[in-house]
């Protein structure tokens, strides 16, 4: 039998979470933490949390994040690297990762609401079905992550504004970093699309900035978007560019990156496919040369 500080292998967790339960509890208290940001102020943090939405293609593969072993094999060599602060998942996600000893001294950021699934005719109600704030701050997890889709047309909005409004209140009440990735969003030939040019960014922002009975804990996650210097214009919140589906070349890729870290407001990237499931499968490299981005130049 393992013991509670041992790091579990893959193919040891299913056995742990049928008699061994109790060691996600303790490993979250044990659990070696650092502080938020770095001497730097810059984070890198790799993303995990699309799944728990029923979004597990990558280009043209649809069920690319299906399999979960194949999904930690490649979080772990992400979260290996130097230069990777740390995670963002739902708590299946996190609480695996724990288990296989891969957040000593990470950044843990725990997913917050799930309920949008992706394709379905309730994705606007992005209901809180993940973490809550309280859970966090008593796991020692570092923040809690919220997706804001705003769509003018959807009642379903302002119950998702309610609830994340609240959200970041409760995470600012424990000291607690409440994430919000604010997207204008519209409903086209059945499909959710988000509106990713300047002007409905900055909108965006103004509505995510302002959740909250006080915003001393908030941090932005945002889209890399045409004119980024005037959409940054619109906020003092610290922010983190997403990476959003790895549609086109890593150069061009890793290019708009790397331009949208020289903004004073820009303190680094959250980024999940376009990380883990690179074009030429080589995660090590793609995450270097993030890490390098995001640390190799002074905010």
């Amino acid at each position: 039998m393992t013991t509670t500080s041992s790091r579990a292998s893959i193919a040891e967790l299913t056995e742990i979470r049928v008699r061994e339960p109790r060691r996600i509890t303790e490993g979250w208290a044990a659990r070696r933490r650092r502080e938020l940001v770095g001497e730097d102020g810059r984070l890198l943090i790799v993303a995990a949390d699309h799944p728990a939405r029923g979004a597990l293609g990558v280009r043209d593969d649809s069920h690319a994040m299906a399999s979960r072993s194949n999904l930690l094999e490649r979080l772990a060599t992400a979260l290996s690297r130097p230069g990777v602060d740390g995670v963002l998942g739902t708590p299946d996600v996190l609480d695996d990762l724990l288990l296989m000893g891969a957040l000593e001294g990470k950044v843990a950021i725990g997913s917050m609401n799930r309920g949008g699934l992706q394709g379905s005719a309730f994705e606007f109600d992005d209901r809180f079905t993940a973490y809550t704030a309280k859970e966090i701050a008593a796991s020692g997890i570092d923040g809690g992550k919220m997706l804001a889709r705003i769509c003018y047309g959807d009642p379903g909005t302002v119950a998702t504004l309610e609830a994340s409004a609240r959200a970041v209140t409760d995470l600012a009440e424990r000291g607690v970093m409440a994430m919000v990735e604010p997207f204008l969003s519209v409903r086209q030939d059945g499909r959710v699309r988000n509106l990713l040019d300047p002007d409905s960014t900055i909108r965006s922002i103004h509505i995510a900035a302002g959740l909250g009975a006080t915003s001393r804990h908030t941090w932005l996650k945002l889209p890399v978007v045409d004119e980024l210097e005037r959409v940054m214009d619109a906020t003092t919140l610290p922010a983190l560019l997403l990476g959003g589906d790895p549609s086109g070349h890593p150069d061009e890729t890793y290019a708009a990156w790397g331009r949208a870290l020289d903004l004073p407001a820009v303190r680094g990237l959250v980024v999940g496919r376009a990380l883990l499931f690179p074009p030429d499968g080589d995660v090590a490299a793609a995450v270097d040369i993030a890490a390098g981005l995001v640390h190799g130049r002074r905010p």
